[in-house]
């Protein structure tokens, strides 16, 4: 049966659409998009003013990712694989592929300024992941185009500082020999990749406030939290906000940090604020009351009164 076929055959299948994404891919590429696997579709180039357009659109993705990207190929360079970059739409921002391997991308159309969306290319590593907004791996023949069934991609989405959908990061091999195996580790690999590049993009969205781990057994959602000066969350990452239950993507709700991470002792009001400002003092002071006292302007034997009262003078 040939390829094109096969996928007419299965997305008319409710059934195959209903336990297999694949399926499921192929079905939408034909009835949501109106693609045709047996035709050879018309790819999409962006000039190099509309692709500086898409560049300058995703604010500092493209210059916080680009180490990371650097790092990722030369860890899958050697295996005749494509790194990119994709902005939300599909469009390839940015590209690594070795010299040897140049024209073969080229000819598969995997360059700078290409659109791989769904709605472009049907089932494909860019398009769906973006589609479905997951780790996705799409090995040879389970692309919509037969022209596309020499590659294995293998894709993982980017989500922003406001856990809004900015785009991708790709492997694509044009290795015959690619192995299941091979594929579900570069998917780690590539997921921790943008796990790195969310929390770049996170710090430098907030950088006049802590950043902390919302979860010490976190399992690579990347859980992050924004905490300003006064114990306030005033951002998460997409990972924090489905571990705590908020909405997704958008405008955060500041809350107060102590009511998210919890604290070891059962004070209540004010006790708190001036518990932490103490603490705050003694700390900047190395331990020392007197200069502690006079950073907040106060008398050394009411800075004493007010430790013992809160805790922080041991009962002889």
């Amino acid at each position: 049966m040939k390829h094109a076929d096969k996928v007419i055959t299965t997305a008319a299948s409710t059934q195959s659409a209903a336990h297999s994404r694949i399926a499921a891919s192929w079905r939408r590429s034909i009835d949501h998009y109106g693609l045709d696997p047996s035709m050879r579709p018309r790819q999409t180039i962006l000039s190099q003013n509309e692709l500086r357009d898409h560049c300058e659109a995703v604010g500092a993705l493209c210059d916080i990712a680009r180490p990371k990207l650097d790092q990722l190929f030369t860890l899958v360079c050697s295996s005749g694989c494509a790194v990119v970059l994709t902005d939300k739409r599909g469009v390839i921002l940015d590209q690594r592929c070795d010299g040897a391997d140049t024209q073969t991308f080229a000819l598969w159309g995997l360059v700078p300024g290409a659109d791989w969306s769904e709605r472009n290319e049907g089932t494909n590593g860019i398009g769906t992941c973006l589609a479905e907004g997951r780790s996705v791996i799409i090995h040879r023949d389970q692309h919509f185009y037969s022209k596309n069934t020499a590659m294995s991609c293998i894709d993982a989405p980017i989500y922003g500082p406001h856990g809004d959908l900015l785009g991708a990061v790709d492997v694509s091999s044009a290795r015959a020999d690619q192995t299941e195996t091979i594929n579900k580790l570069m998917c780690a690999m590539i997921t921790q990749t943008t796990k790195q590049i969310e929390a770049a993009l996170f710090k430098d969205a907030f950088p006049n406030v802590r950043v902390v781990l919302a979860d010490e057994e976190d399992t690579g959602r990347g859980a992050l939290l924004a905490i300003d000066s006064d114990d306030i969350i005033v951002g998460a990452t997409r990972g924090a906000r489905q571990k705590f239950g908020w909405k997704t993507e958008g405008q955060f709700q500041p809350v107060p940090a102590t009511d998210v991470l919890g604290r070891t002792d059962h004070m209540i009001g004010f006790d708190r604020g001036e518990r932490a400002a103490v603490l705050r003092a003694l700390a900047r002071s190395q331990g020392n009351v007197s200069a502690a006292a006079r950073h907040l302007r106060i008398g050394r034997a009411t800075l004493y009164r007010r430790m013992q009262r809160l805790g922080l003078v041991r009962k002889s």
